[in-house]
């Protein structure tokens, strides 16, 4: 037989550890090598509970002072150990052990949704996913769209039990309705016990002998439901509409499922969102530019006056208080319609029309000497 490891060796830390750092190495090596995390791995099992005896005697502030003493010898009743013939005999579970560490149920509370403990409990249904394309405007004022969702609908010929009418799910006999199996190993403390998947119901605590015919014991059956869809006003694209309930249905009284909606919504040609904002490249003039002038612009509502006042340069940026987007939240907080003004320069004159501009220019021309000489005297050039 091969020589035992040394306990405060496998868990990993020194002689003079606290109880606290003691906790702490259990509680991370049994969360890697717990056998609910690791099914069917016979090492993963062995390491798990070498490492359960090793915290169940370093907890312990007795054991472990025998075993600081005597070693393994402590618990071996034919060594004489602690001049007693074996300091302990006792039997322990292993799920006390990772109770006291974990809290609650120990193994089955702690890994939640593959509890064995629960597996013939209530059990809420799954969500259903679905995707919806609407377009720009539909995001920005709200909708409604009919959408088709493919669920599980309890089975109408055997109400949902899985079993043929006039039957009925009986009690496994292996587990005894619990859904789990109790295996007890021996160690140098005695027996330790853990607790397995029932091999035979596979965790369900019942066993159905004459499955449904319509839906094969499984107890539901496929369905396809249309539901009306309320698009909020103010939803961007990515964001999910959940409908509470609308989901595969629960399994023994247990809470139906949810739909979740993710909502994909359409570029628009002209605008462009940022959040609440919207953002509009308006191109004028160099006229209206230089001389000032009011246009009108397009918003999701409708055409709206803008004055551009004169000497406006290019990508002047102006905002229009309130004609964004609504918050998807709340209704009655708007965004704003962010405007850049571009100015459009032509790119086909006719010949009296560059006579003219030439002669703008040179009218202009002691001004635009002073705009450059100041870009110039700003630049320090080396010698």
């Amino acid at each position: 037989m091969a020589e035992k490891r040394d306990y405060y060796e496998t868990l990993g830390v020194g002689k003079s550890s606290s109880d606290d750092e003691l906790k702490k190495a259990y509680r991370k090596m049994a969360k890697q090598y717990h056998p609910d995390v690791n099914p069917g791995d016979a090492n993963a099992e062995e390491k798990f509970k070498e490492i359960s005896e090793a915290y169940g005697v370093l907890s312990d502030p007795q054991k472990r002072s025998a075993y600081d003493q005597y070693g393994h010898a402590a618990f071996d009743p034919g060594s004489g150990g602690g001049g007693g013939g074996g300091f302990y005999s006792n039997s322990f579970d292993m799920n006390d052990i990772f109770s006291s560490v974990f809290g609650g149920g120990g193994f089955e509370d702690f890994f939640g949704g593959s509890s064995t403990r629960r597996r013939n409990g209530p059990r809420n249904g799954a969500d259903i996913t679905a995707n919806i394309q609407i377009k720009f405007e539909e995001a920005v004022f709200g909708t409604q769209r009919d959408i088709k969702v493919q669920s599980r609908a309890a089975c109408p010929t055997c109400k949902g039990t899985g079993a043929k009418p006039g039957t009925f799910a009986e009690n496994c006999r292996t587990c005894g309705g619990s859904g789990q199996e109790r295996h007890q190993v021996q160690t140098p403390l005695g027996y330790m016990t853990t607790t397995r998947v029932c091999s035979s119901c596979h965790g369900e605590g019942k066993i159905i002998k004459t499955p449904c015919p319509d839906c094969k014991g499984v107890g539901t059956i496929a369905d396809e439901k249309t539901l009306q869809v309320t698009i909020p006003k103010g939803i961007d694209n990515g964001m999910t509409v959940r409908l509470s309930g609308k989901g595969h249905p629960g399994e023994r009284g247990g809470m139906p499922g949810n739909l979740l909606i993710n909502v994909y919504v359409q570029p628009h040609k002209v605008f462009a969102r940022d959040g609440m904002n919207l953002h509009l490249d308006m191109p004028i003039t160099f006229v209206q530019a230089a001389l000032g002038d009011e246009i009108m612009i397009p918003t999701l509502e409708g055409e709206e006056k803008l004055t551009i006042k004169p000497g406006t340069q290019p990508n002047t940026v102006v905002s229009i208080r309130g004609k964004g987007i609504p918050n998807v939240k709340n209704s009655r907080m708007l965004g704003d319609l962010v405007v850049k003004l571009v100015v459009n320069v032509p790119t086909q004159l006719s010949e009296r029309q560059k006579q003219k501009l030439r002669e703008f220019g040179e009218e202009m021309g002691e001004e635009n000497k002073d705009v450059k000489k100041n870009i110039f005297d700003k630049i320090k050039w080396k010698n």
